[in-house]
């Protein structure tokens, strides 16, 4: 992926409200299998770190993106932003 596409992939995120939150427990496979759905469904999806997270938003978006099989576009602070194509019917298009 290039900087011209993580750039665009960063624009459309800012329209994007996190839809998971990751706490104390840190990553659970029930967090990844929900993360893998939404990613299929969504393509573009935000997840933000709580205060109490046992890691920090670098180390958990890595995680998360190599389990789901995803692109880790950015972390911002507590926010942590990944991409994955869909398999059909794909809207964001790079």
């Amino acid at each position: 992926m290039t900087s011209k596409d993580r750039a665009y992939l960063r624009s459309l995120a800012n329209k994007v409200e996190p839809i998971f939150q990751v706490g104390k427990s840190g990553i659970s496979d029930n967090l990844i299998k929900q993360v893998d759905d939404a990613l299929e469904a969504r393509e573009l999806i935000k997840i933000t770190v709580l205060e109490n997270s046992p890691e920090d938003g670098l180390d958990i978006g890595n995680t998360l993106a190599e389990k789901t099989n995803s692109v880790l576009v950015q972390v911002m602070g507590k926010k942590i932003t990944l991409y994955r194509k869909k398999k059909k019917d794909s809207k964001i298009n790079i």
